[in-house]
This record gives C-alpha cells, structure tokens and sequence, in this order.
C-alpha cells in the first residue's frame, strides 16, 4: 500500500505543476516493469512445474533408444542418472506423487542392472529422507563417470542444444562426469566399469592406481625351503649315498629277501619321482613371482609347524582343467535361519558357525557320530558338557559352546595352524579364542558400529576387520588397539581379505568398489571400479598377483593388482556370490553362492587372452566354467582349500531355497 501511495503522490505532484511528459514517460516506465514481473512469475512457475522432469527425461529416453545401434549401448548409459537425480530432484521440491509416478513409469529400464539401488530409493518418501539414506546422499554428493567414445558424446551435445531441455542440461551437468575417448565405441562385455561412482574429482583413482604395488611373494617362505632338499636328494651323488647303506645291508640277507627289498625299493624311487615332479609343477606358477620383504615382523614359525606344513605340501594335489579338486561339504542343519556365517580350519578338523544369538559354536569333525559319553576332553568343564546335548535335541553331535558377544555374530576365522578363532560381531567387538583352552582370551574394541568381517593373516598373528563404519583396521594379537586404520570408503566395508605376503589388504565396500591398502602406510593403493553392487567376497591368488572379488548380484570380477584393470569378468551365480577360494596353485576359482550351487573357473587358461588381445573388444576374456556343483537347498556360505588341495564348503539347509 505504501508504494500505490507514494506513486499517487508523485503523479498528483505532477500535474501540480504541469509537467505531463514527465507523467506520461513515468506511467510507460511503470507498466513495462509490471510486464516484465508478470513474465517472470510465469517463467518462475514454468521452472517449478514438475511435469518438465517427466517430460525432459521421455524425450531424452526415446531419442537415445531410436539411436543408431552402434551407439545405442553408450548413450542408453546416460539414462540411469539421469533418471534417478530427477526422481530426487522431484522429491526434493516436494512433489511427492509427481515422483511416485516418475519412479513407476521409467524404473523398469533400469530394474536389470540397478534392481538394488532402486529397492532401496523407493524407500525415499519425503526430502529428510534424501539427508537421512546413505545411497541417496552418496548419489547426491558425488559425480558419475560415464565412458562414451567421441562420436556418442557429440550426439548427446547436439540433441542438448537442439532441444534446449534446460533441466536435463542441468542435472547432467551437476551430476555426470564424461570420459571421452577417441575410436569406436567399447562393446559392453569388453570394459566394465563404463558407469561408477566416483568422489568429488574423477582423477582420482587414476592418481591412486598410478603407485606402485609390490605384488610378490615373500622371501624365503615355506614353499621356497620345500624345493631346497627335493633338488638335493636328485643329485646323484645324494642318491648313491642313500643307497649305497641299504644295498650292503640287503647283501647279508637271504636271496630272497633281496628280491622283496629291490622291488620295495623300486616302488619308493617311483614314488619320490612323481612327489618331485609334482612339487616342481605346483609351485612353477608361485616361483615365478618376484620375491618381496616384509613389512610386519613376522611371528617365528615352530619347527613342528613347519614340518606339518611340509608335509601337506608334498602330499598336495595338482589341480588343473582336466583334475578337479574333491569336494567335502559340511551342512547345518536345524539352524533355523539363524546361521549367519561359518568358517572352516585349514585341515577340516574343526568347523564353526556364528548365530543371531550372539552364540559361536565349533565342531570337532574327529567327534562327529560318537557317543556323547566318550567326546569329554581336558579343559572342558560341566558347563561346556551339558551344551553339547543340548544343542541338538539327539545329543549325537558334539560342538563347544564360546559365549561372550552382546549381538549377532557375522564373521569367524581360524588361525592358519587351527590353535585360535576370531569372531566379529553386531557389537562392535572382536573376541579372540582359544580352540584348545575352549575360552576367550581377548576382546578388541575399536570399532564403533557392527563388525562384518575379520580374517587373519596368512602367517598369523596379525587380522584385519571392517565395520559399518566406513573403515577397515589392522590389529595383532599382543594388542588391544588398532596398529592401522584404513579411511576411504563411501558406505560400509563389507569384506576384508589379505595379499599372500602380508603388505596388503583388500576391503569390498557397499560403495560398489575395492581397495588395495598398504599394511605399512595404511594409504589406498588400488582403487578397482567396475561391480554394479556391494561387494560381498574376495580371494587373493597364491602368486599374489591376481585378486578374484564377488558381488550381490552374482557377478565375479578377476583383477590384476599391477595394473588396477578387470582381466577377467563372469557371470554364472544368480544371486549373491559369499565366498570365493583359489587353489593352492592358482589354477582354479571356486566361487559359493546363496543360489546353492559351488561353482569351478580355469583360471589359467582366461589369463593368456587378455594379455594376447588386450585392446579388442572381445566377450572371450572370460573364466571358463568348469563344473557346477548344486546342493539340495544350502547356500554356500564358506569355501576354503586345505594345504592338499581338498575343497571345503559349510552353509546352513535352508528351506526356502
């Protein structure tokens, strides 16, 4: 009111004193101002209408699937974020049933590659909720990389300009990082990781995969000191010595006795032939690699251990293509769903389960299907003994009972000599146990939120966990706090596995990607971009040049840890991939699965294409599948090969599989 007022005023004042033009001009002045108001408060209203990101986004989804085929592929990538930014953007300016709709009408586009990011933004019912769920802030606060060639991304700028779509201009602008590259178009199969989330800038996992990794075995290891006598003994100066004893002593017995001894012996000269030829043939593939120091201080190995493992190693079995490995296969039954995890020591003698209870449960295999009355051993005490009737309602079963966490257990290992077991749980802890004293010894607190997994380090002593918080850390037995912490992660750490030498470890994350990290730096070295959701399992190959990582949507991706590049991707499980192991050698992947099915890969074989054809676009670089093996109804949730190369798998009967 005050300014009609003021204007009356200075039109009455005006006329007054007889300036009209001056009035006239004034009055024109006013009313081109009010125009131009008005058309802003349409444009204004224009911007906020909802139905533009609908209709912005049909006309950019019909141009890009009436595109030529060649290119199709590529600029069908750029639909997805598009999509989903103005699916939040909608929420965000509160139209609610505008975005309902939208999210309806377009999401079975995308529902074959992003199922279970999708499940989860449905869940978006107000714009809290966008502060609140961590994908959406993840989405919200980072770029998207997207891989097209020079002509696609040409054809995407003439379509922007020609149509003017302001808003899809925008979000793709804010929101998507383009990678152009020179040259035809790369075919789907051939490069993964053509869509990722990446941070704030997109160099950066290039900067970070650029450091050098030192992927070697480590010097003088065990396998290393089992050649050392077996080139010995087939000197032949080494072999007369030996025999020369047992041909003097044969020559005072009977006839007789030398023609039994001669064909013993015989026997025994075959028998260390093919062990030497064997052991040769094993550790060829793990010789090869460089030999690296280590960065921890490694625990002393006992001579009884060290005896043990050399003796498994000249036992072990070479595996290949055409000699697949033998399968024992341990099953929970009666779990009632509520088996979360199992673990297996490294000669199947002991087995255990981790509960939704918080209860840790371990089984000696040498028990199994004995009377309960002879299981009792020292160190047991009453306690211990009644749980084992009455933990299966037959009491045939013997297991020991570790009670001490506050909430569900998700993770178990043994220590590689069977003498330990960690556990990590909902409760931020991690238990240390004892398998022959049949108690707890430490409790590590470190973490702030649950604890998916721990694994001990090939050489004992040291473990790694991760956690919901974002991070993973490097612990070791004498300490109760963390000697590492490693930072990086966008979303949860979901598994953790260590390099064969102990420098390194891996971590798989719900941010879909996997880290390599330095055990003495605790600094990213490697960041592997490629899976399309959480990944669930890694394994690391013998050699330590490869690492084999699973997601939940079943796809196994192999990578080489020199360069940070996808060697080898396969599909063949159908649901979550939990457990991943390579043989002894390196020359098969078994891979478990909650379809209920282990699954073998030649893994030597793929190797030799990618190197080949490095730079075509070829679908033949992946794994070739060697068996499938099927349970009843069991998901696999555990694979480990023992030191001879026997495959052990554990999962819980599940009746709704």
């Amino acid at each position: 009111m005050e300014e009609e007022e003021l204007q009356k005023a200075v039109y009455a004042y005006l006329r007054k004193k007889g300036f009209r033009q001056t009035e006239l001009v004034l009055q024109e002045e006013q009313n081109r101002l009010s125009s131009s108001a008005q058309s802003d408060l349409a444009v204004s209203r224009l911007d906020n209408d909802p139905a533009r990101y609908h209709d912005g986004y049909s006309k950019l989804r019909s141009w890009a699937y009436s595109s030529l085929d060649l290119y199709k592929h590529e600029l069908l990538r750029v639909l997805y974020p598009v999509f989903i930014h103005c699916f939040m953007d909608l929420v965000a300016e509160e139209h609610m049933q505008e975005a309902r709709t939208f999210f309806h009408t377009f999401r079975e586009d995308h529902e074959l590659m992003h199922l279970r990011d999708l499940q989860k933004l449905e869940g978006i019912l107000s714009p809290s909720h966008l502060e609140e769920m961590e994908l959406a802030r993840s989405l919200r606060q980072n770029k998207v990389k997207i891989k097209l060639c020079e002509y696609s991304y040409d054809l995407l700028l003439q379509y922007l300009q020609k149509t003017q779509s302001v808003t899809m201009l925008g979000i793709i602008n804010e929101h998507i990082n383009f990678e152009v590259s020179a040259g035809q178009p790369s075919s789907i199969s051939d490069d993964v990781d053509v869509v990722a989330l990446v941070g704030s800038s997109q160099d950066i996992a290039k900067q970070i995969n650029q450091k050098e990794v030192r992927w070697g075995l480590l010097e003088d290891s065990v396998e290393e000191r089992l050649e050392r006598p077996v080139s010995d003994s087939e000197k032949p100066e080494g072999e007369n010595k030996e025999v020369d004893p047992e041909d003097s002593k044969q020559k005072r017995s009977v006839e007789g006795g030398k023609q039994g001894v001669s064909v013993k012996k015989l026997k025994k000269d075959k028998l260390v032939g093919a062990t030497g030829k064997n052991i040769r043939s094993e550790t060829s593939t793990v010789s090869i690699a460089p030999r690296v120091k280590p960065e921890l201080t490694l625990p002393v190995m006992t001579t009884e251990v060290e005896q043990s493992i050399l003796e498994d190693l000249r036992n072990r079995v070479q595996l290949s293509s055409l000699a697949l490995p033998s399968i024992s296969f341990y099953t929970f039954i009666n779990a009632h769903n509520s088996l979360n995890c199992s673990s297996i020591s490294h000669d199947g003698s002991l087995v255990a389960g981790g509960f939704s209870d918080s209860s840790l449960k371990v089984w000696d295999m040498s028990k199994i299907g004995r009377p309960t009355k002879t299981s009792n051993s020292q160190g047991e005490n009453e306690s211990v003994e009644s749980e084992h009737l009455l933990g299966l309602e037959e009491g045939k079963r013997s297991y020991t009972l570790f009670q001490g966490h506050a909430g569900p257990v998700y993770s178990a290992t043994f220590s590689p000599f069977g003498d330990f077991l960690l556990s990590s749980s909902s409760d931020s802890t991690i238990r240390l146990w004892s398998t022959k004293l049949n108690s707890n010894l430490v409790c590590y607190k470190g973490h702030n939120y649950p604890v998916w997994d721990v694994q001990f380090s090939p050489v004992g002593h040291y473990f790694a966990s991760c956690s919901h918080d974002r991070t993973a850390r490097i612990w070791s037995m004498e300490r109760i706090q963390p000697l590492r912490i490693m930072a990086g992660h966008l979303s949860d750490v979901d598994c953790v596995q260590w390099h064969a030498n102990c420098n390194y470890i891996a971590t798989g994350s719900s941010d879909k990607t996997v880290r390599l990290w330095d055990v003495q730096s605790g600094e990213c070295v490697r960041i592997f971009i490629g899976h399309r959701s959480m990944v669930l399992s890694l394994a690391m190959s013998p050699d330590g040049r490869y690492m084999a990582s699973g997601d939940e949507d079943g796809t196994i991706m192999m990578w080489d840890l020199s360069s940070g590049r996808c060697v080898s991707p396969l599909m063949g499980h159908n649901s979550c991939v939990w457990t991943l192991a390579f043989s002894c050698e390196g020359t098969l992947l078994a891979s478990g699965s909650a379809d209920c099915t282990v699954k073998l890969w030649d893994v030597t074989a793929s190797m030799k294409v990618p190197r080949m054809e490095e730079n075509k676009a070829s679908s033949t670089n992946r794994l070739r599948l060697l068996k499938a093996l099927p349970t009843k109804s069991t998901p696999v949730y555990t694979l480990r090969f023992s030191r001879r190369n026997l495959l052990f798998a554990a999962g819980g009967l599940s009746k709704q599989a």
